[in-house]
C-alpha cells in the first residue's frame, strides 16, 4: 500500500500505463499471429500482406518502449524470410 501522496499517484499512474502497454502488446502479437496464419495457410500475398500491416505496428511498439528495437527487427527479420521463401 503507497504510503505518501507522491507514492499513491504513482501507483495510479503504473496502473494506467501498464493498461495501455497490455493492450498496445495485444495488438502488435494479434497482428504477428494473423502473419503466422496467413504463413500456415501457405498463402504467399495474403502474407506480405499481413507482414506489411504488423510491420508499423511493431515499430509503433519500439517508439512506445513496449518491446526493444532488436526483438522487433528480430521478429520482423524471421518473419519476412519465412514469407520469402512461400511459395
Amino acid at each position: 500500500m503507497a504510503n505518501t501522496p507522491q507514492s499513491a499517484k504513482r501507483a495510479r499512474q503504473s496502473e494506467k500505463r501498464f493498461a495501455v502497454n497490455k493492450a498496445r502488446r495485444s495488438r502488435i502479437r494479434t497482428y504477428l499471429r494473423k502473419v503466422e496464419e496467413a504463413i500456415a495457410s501457405g498463402d504467399k500475398a495474403a502474407a506480405e500482406a499481413a507482414l506489411r500491416a504488423a510491420q508499423p505496428e511493431l515499430m509503433r511498439g519500439v517508439t512506445k518502449g513496449v518491446m526493444h528495437k532488436n526483438t522487433a527487427s528480430r521478429k520482423m527479420s524471421r518473419l519476412s524470410s519465412r514469407v520469402k521463401s512461400l511459395g
